[in-house]
């Protein structure tokens, strides 16, 4: 097990120009979005996607909850939908140093839900 672990990490020093090492697993790059829906259609035509907020939405989060670290987002394809180009994804939103009030410390805060989703950028009918 200690073998393995450290030939893991040696790997993932290798690769690190190229790759983010987290744990085990290699992730892609994360890439820059000023809206959800970019990752969303990415994660449905690839069963995953991961960015990071950028521009005014991720200015205005970072102000409101006085925190300069990025915003990531992950986004993973739960189930195909009967709709054709609709799945059901799971979106994971980060970002580290969260305060939500002035008197409670700085927080890594995450917020995980589901969303049914189309390719052309609707939500399917539920019925």
């Amino acid at each position: 097990m200690r073998a393995r672990l450290i030939h893991i990490l040696a790997l993932c020093l290798r690769l690190a120009p190229a790759l983010a090492c987290t744990g085990h697993a290699l992730t892609a790059e994360r890439s820059p979005v000023t809206s959800i829906k970019p990752l969303l259609v990415a994660a449905i035509d690839h069963g995953e996607s991961h960015g990071e907020l950028v521009g005014e939405a991720a200015n205005f989060m970072r102000e409101r909850f006085n925190a300069v670290a990025p915003i990531v987002i992950d986004v993973k394809s739960l189930a195909t939908l009967t709709e054709p180009g609709c799945k059901r994804l799971e979106v994971t939103t980060r970002q580290e140093g969260v305060r939500e009030a002035a008197n409670h410390p700085p927080a890594r805060k995450e917020l995980v839900y589901q969303v049914s989703y189309c390719r052309d950028g609707r939500f399917p009918d539920t019925k």
